[in-house]
């Protein structure tokens, strides 16, 4: 019984099953790099969205403080005219 040939056979094996576990290594890895690049991507869409909704909520803020400062100068306008009407009527009839 010669045992080179029975070793150099068992060195086969293990040099393919190295081989096969370097591969399934360098696949595990690739996959988990792909996985991360689109979770980032997924991740920078989400912010990207969420910055563009924060982006327009303030410009509704901005118009609707806009508004609200144009009512309250037109109230202001129109609170003045209505103070002095009631205080014209006041005095006519304290004349009276």
């Amino acid at each position: 019984m010669d045992k080179s040939p029975g070793s150099n056979l068992g060195s086969a094996k293990e040099e393919q099953g190295s081989e096969d576990l370097k591969q399934s290594t360098a696949d595990m890895t690739q996959f988990v790099q792909n996985l991360l690049v689109q979770m980032q991507n997924r991740f920078q869409s989400m912010s990207d969205s969420i910055i563009s909704k924060i982006d327009e909520m303030g410009n509704k803020i901005d118009e609707l403080e806009q508004s609200i400062n144009h009512l309250k100068a037109e109230m202001g306008m129109d609170g003045a005219v209505k103070a002095t009407t009631p205080e014209e009527t006041k005095p006519s009839e304290g004349t009276d």
